[in-house]
């Protein structure tokens, strides 16, 4: 599947770039706040518009430092000043993975000198820029907005992101400015290749097992943190089936992450997880298992990928008969929301059972594409409720008429009941494991929708 084309918000902050976020996207995902400085990490969702789907970048401000007593002066949030070399150096990477740029102004302020050296780092980028002259609510505003074609990057559109107006015209000029859509299709030369993004904390060994499986130095290998900076695809042939290996930076926790755009690879890593079939996440058994992990599986299991957990440097693990066993329960006590992910022990340095990584991949991406028949799934549900029934919430029990397993990639099933709200979390997640039981989906999360049955409809 072709990746989506990618949208930034950029600008100076305190200029909405976050309610614009809001609105194009169609729900309140950002935080919004007076304050600059407000946004301090990437946030990224999907928009869609006259039939294009797009990635939307919301970004912390291109911030500037003003001297005091400047006309341009605005105070931090609390405790954002020592965040602003790293909200440039997001907003930059941003800059630099977007296939669109939208330079967010505030038409009450006009053109600032922040605007200015904003606009200076958009020049050079030589991408589309858009300008939306935001806060453009009466007309006044809007006929203010011309001011902005001083900053010689491309068309300006005033729009309110609060009220929603001119945002259609912004959008039109968005979708104009998309690298063409591929036909029909279309698809690239790996379209039905297997797709493993190769994901993990720094340092645990990611390029040192894209080497392994190559068999070639390939990637550079180095024990510096954040040596890889970008996705790097690399294509081979395993046992006649075409891989595409998607090495990625490592994912650092938010607090730790350093100023300089070398540490800011979260958003490439997200994109290479978005592109993959199956995410080998990569644990450095030396370290033992971290709440890092734990979260990189979490954004893994949010896109609806498949999961294969590797355990690199078990060759540097002292260990009797009973080490591997312990480890693992640990890691599934720690892990209980993928535990229906594979789990290796390897080692990229020995080459200890590194065979075996692309083959698990494999099968994890064959057990997402296992559609069930609908009597099955009507089966698996009755004897479900047969065995423990739904609880009751505020004097009503949830009722399910008929489910199917609608979609793969992932496995999607849908749930016809009396009233979505009903259906807990906890019994969804009983639900889950009684499809598992019948068939277990190895590697892959299960998609589940809980629909109203409409009036009339019989069964």
């Amino acid at each position: 599947m072709a990746d989506k084309p990618m949208v930034a918000l950029v600008g100076r902050p305190n200029v909405g770039k976050s309610s614009l976020f809001n609105r194009l996207v169609g729900e309140r995902v950002a935080v919004v706040h007076e304050i600059p400085g407000t946004t301090r990490d990437r946030l990224l969702a999907d928009a869609e518009w006259r039939g294009r789907v797009f990635t939307v970048i919301d970004t912390g401000g291109l911030e500037v430092y003003q001297p005091r007593g400047s006309c341009d002066e605005s105070p931090l949030s609390e405790g954002s000043a020592e965040f602003v070399p790293m909200i440039r150096a997001q907003a930059e990477m941003a800059i630099r993975e977007a296939d669109v740029i939208v330079m967010v102004t505030d038409v009450n302020h006009g053109i600032t000198a922040a605007d200015m050296e904003v606009a200076e780092v958009l020049r050079r980028t030589r991408k589309p820029v858009i300008i939306a002259a935001n806060k453009a609510d009466n007309q006044e505003r809007r006929e203010a907005a011309v001011e902005f074609y001083g900053l010689g990057l491309g068309e300006v559109f005033p729009v309110s992101a609060l009220h929603g107006t001119g945002v259609g015209d912004l959008l039109d000029a968005v979708i104009e400015a998309l690298p063409p859509a591929p036909l029909i299709g279309e698809d690239d030369e790996d379209a039905e290749a297997l797709k493993i993004a190769i994901v993990g904390r720094p340092n645990v060994g990611k390029s040192s097992l894209l080497n392994r499986l190559l068999g070639e130095e390939r990637a550079i290998v180095s024990p510096v943190p954040g040596t890889t900076r970008d996705a790097v695809d690399t294509r081979l042939t395993w046992d006649g089936m075409p891989v595409v290996l998607i090495d990625t930076a490592g994912i650092r926790r938010r607090g730790r992450i350093e100023p300089g755009v070398e540490k800011y690879s979260v958003l490439r890593a997200l994109r290479a997880i978005r592109r993959a079939d199956v995410a080998v996440l990569l644990i450095d058994a030396v370290e033992n298992i971290t709440s890092q992990d734990t979260h990189i599986a979490g954004m893994v299991l949010d896109q609806y990928k498949g999961l294969v957990i590797a355990v690199n440097k078990w060759d540097a693990v002292k260990k009797d008969a009973h080490t591997m066993n312990e480890y693992a329960g640990h890691i599934r006590q720690v892990m209980d929301f993928a535990d229906f992910a594979p789990l290796l022990f390897i080692s990229a340095l020995t080459g200890q059972r590194v065979h075996k990584v692309i083959p698990t991949a494999a099968q994890v991406r064959d057990e997402r594409r296992v559609r069930l028949s609908t009597s099955e799934v009507n089966k698996i549900v009755r004897d479900a409720i047969a065995r423990q029934a739904p609880p009751i919430k505020a004097g009503r029990r949830l009722k399910i008429y008929f489910a199917s397993q609608v979609s793969v990639e992932p496995p999607t099933f849908l749930f016809h009941v009396n009233d979505p709200d009903l259906a807990h979390f906890t019994y969804r997640r009983y639900l889950e494991n009684r499809i598992r039981e019948h068939y277990p989906f190895v590697g892959s999360p299960i998609r589940m929708s809980f629909r109203r049955r409409k009036s009339g409809h019989r069964g």
